[in-house]
This record gives C-alpha cells, sequence and structure tokens, in this order.
C-alpha cells in the first residue's frame, strides 16, 4: 500500500471542508440562522469526507492487491463499487448518529443531508474507480509492448545463439568426421540439425508451445550435443507426461547454458536430468563451473526466461544452487 504524503493529506482535508461549507450552506437553510448549528454540521461533514476519502482510498488499494483491473475488469469493478458502497454507507450513518445528540435532532430528520452526501460520494468514488481502471488498462498496454519488443529480441537472441558460427562449425565439424565413420548416424545428424532450426524459425511468432513440442526440439538439440561430446556429456530425461504449455526454446535455453558454462570433460562428465516435478518441469545439471567464463554469462538468459514468464502466469520460475546441482525448476501453463 502507499504511503500518503502530508502535502495529500492537507489537500483533502482542504477540499473536504470547502465542500462541507458549500453543501451545508445549500442543504440545510436553518443552519444558515444558527451558527452553531453551521459549524456544527460543516465539522460533520467534512469529518464525514475525510473518512470516506481515505478510507475508499485505501480500499481500493487493498481490492487492488487481490483482484487485478488488467485479468479480471468486471469482477474488479463490481467488488469496488459494492465494496465503496457498503463502506461509505457504515461510515455515514455511523458519524450521523454520533452527532444525533449534539445537533438535537431525530435521525429521520437528517435523512436528506445524508442522502445528497452519499450521491456526492458516489460519483466521486466512481470517478475514482474508472480513474483507476483506465490508468491500469494504460500500464497493462505498455507492458505488453515492452513484453512484445523484449520477447521479439529473446526469439532474435536465441535464433542467434542457434545460428552462431562456433555452434555452426562445432555441428559441421562432427558431421564431417561422422560421413566416413558411419553413413547411418551422418543422416540422422542432418536429420536432427534441420529439426533444430527449423523448430527455431517456426515458433519465432508463439508465445507458447506444448511440452511435447519443446521436448522433441531439444531431444534434437541434446542429440547434436551427445555425439559432439560422447560419454562426456550424460543425459538423463525422465518426463513422460508431457501435457501442458511452456514459452519455446526455454528448456533448451537453460541446457545449452548448462553446456556453456561447465566444464564438459572425460574426468568431470557433465550431467543434465529433465524431469517432472507437479506443474513444473525440471532441468538439473552437475555443477563444475568453467575457470574462465564467456562475457555474456552473467545470468541474461535467465532473466530473460523469468520476464517471459512473469508475462505469461503469476508463477514464478524457481532457481536453486545446492549440493554441487545447478536446478531450475519451469512451471507448466495449462492450456486455458
Amino acid at each position: 500500500m502507499k504511503k500518503m504524503s502530508l502535502q495529500k493529506y492537507l489537500k483533502i482535508i482542504g477540499i473536504s471542508l470547502v465542500g462541507a461549507v458549500l453543501i451545508t450552506y445549500l442543504t440545510c437553510r436553518s443552519c444558515a440562522r444558527d451558527s452553531n448549528k453551521f459549524l456544527i454540521t460543516s465539522s460533520f461533514t467534512a469529518l464525514m469526507w475525510v473518512v470516506m476519502w481515505l478510507g475508499n482510498e485505501n480500499l481500493t488499494c487493498i481490492i487492488d492487491t487481490k483482484i487485478s483491473w488488467v485479468k479480471h475488469p468486471v469482477r474488479r469493478f463490481v467488488v469496488g463499487v459494492i465494496a465503496t458502497v457498503i463502506f461509505t454507507v457504515i461510515v455515514a450513518i455511523g458519524l450521523a448518529r454520533s452527532y444525533e445528540y449534539a445537533l438535537h435532532l431525530r435521525f429521520g430528520n437528517y435523512n436528506q443531508f445524508i442522502i445528497v452526501s452519499l450521491i456526492i460520494t458516489f460519483l466521486i468514488s466512481f470517478f475514482l474507480h474508472g480513474r483507476e481502471f483506465l490508468l491500469r488498462w494504460r500500464e497493462a498496454a505498455v507492458e505488453a509492448e515492452r513484453y512484445q519488443k523484449e520477447n521479439m529480441m529473446a526469439q532474435y537472441k536465441s535464433l542467434k545463439s542457434q545460428v552462431d558460427p562456433h555452434f555452426l562449425f562445432n555441428s559441421l565439424n562432427v558431421l564431417t568426421n561422422l560421413v566416413y565413420e558411419d553413413a547411418d548416424k551422418s543422416a540422422r545428424f542432418i536429420k536432427q540439425l534441420s529439426e533444430v532450426y527449423r523448430y527455431v524459425l517456426d515458433t519465432r511468432s508463439k508465445e507458447l508451445v506444448t511440452l511435447e513440442e519443446e521436448l522433441k526440439f531439444v531431444n534434437a538439440y541434446l542429440y547434436l550435443q551427445q555425439i559432439r561430446f560422447g560419454d562426456k556429456l550424460i543425459i538423463d530425461n525422465e518426463i513422460t507426461d508431457q501435457q501442458g504449455l511452456v514459452p519455446p526454446l526455454v528448456i533448451q535455453m537453460l541446457a545449452e547454458n548448462a553446456i556453456k558454462h561447465n566444464e564438459v570433460s572425460q574426468e568431470n562428465p557433465l550431467q543434465i536430468h529433465l524431469y517432472r516435478e507437479g506443474d513444473y518441469v525440471v532441468v538439473a545439471n552437475t555443477l563444475q563451473i568453467k575457470k574462465v567464463l564467456a562475457e555474456d554469462s552473467k545470468g541474461i538468459g535467465l532473466e530473460n526466461i523469468r520476464q517471459r514468464y512473469a508475462f505469461l502466469t503469476e508463477q514464478k520460475v524457481t532457481l536453486m544452487d545446492t549440493e554441487g546441482r545447478f536446478v531450475v525448476k519451469l512451471p507448466l501453463i495449462k492450456n486455458d
């Protein structure tokens, strides 16, 4: 909840005092002949407005944390209006009764004044709710545009990393050796390489793909890497339930990071473990960081994945570095 400044408090009190004097003058003719009654009535009105203003503003902030304007605009509006009505009526009646003795009036004699105050309060509340909705909608539009740009940059970066000369050079170098050693394996290697590039091109404009599609692509990518590294790279894929959606290239990006940032040698084979844990896909690898890391190994890829997930779901990407293993848990997004 945002902390209100002293300047805003003074502004609310000032507006309430001016409005209270004006409303008292217009709705209570007898107050013009009785200065004491005018003072009491104006003070009550100002107090009621201040309490309603601050109360409704804080109530709005609380509801905003529970119900999003962007995801559930109708529900947020209805709940906001109902909460405003209930709060306003309770405050108005409660304060009116507390002033009943000071005004020497029956509660029924004060109905007209309460009704006028309630109407004004409701009009102001509807204005504030509408303003809040438009502000949140504008923020959502800006956020969506920002995400679209970041998503395009992420996809471009992923595409660029796949067609990187080093990756292509290594793949072609492996293929050169395979041609002389095993023609069948060479044919399969070429097929898997084409699958990798085809998937990257096909998913450039997609926000989500099925887990089955992503794993098929990951298997093709890891096959190429396994041919390259041999028994220095150990892949353990235990995912059998392939229901759910994920952003494209996220699992491959984690596997690529593991190979890029860790030692892969005969003495220290790199193990990459893929499995499901409830509604999460888990990518874990042995942690054996290279002594000299590349310049771009600053967590940019992981932060990119986090931001893409932040736009698509409220579930968080979990990172753990424990017992010599680096573990990333990716939420599976349900197909609604």
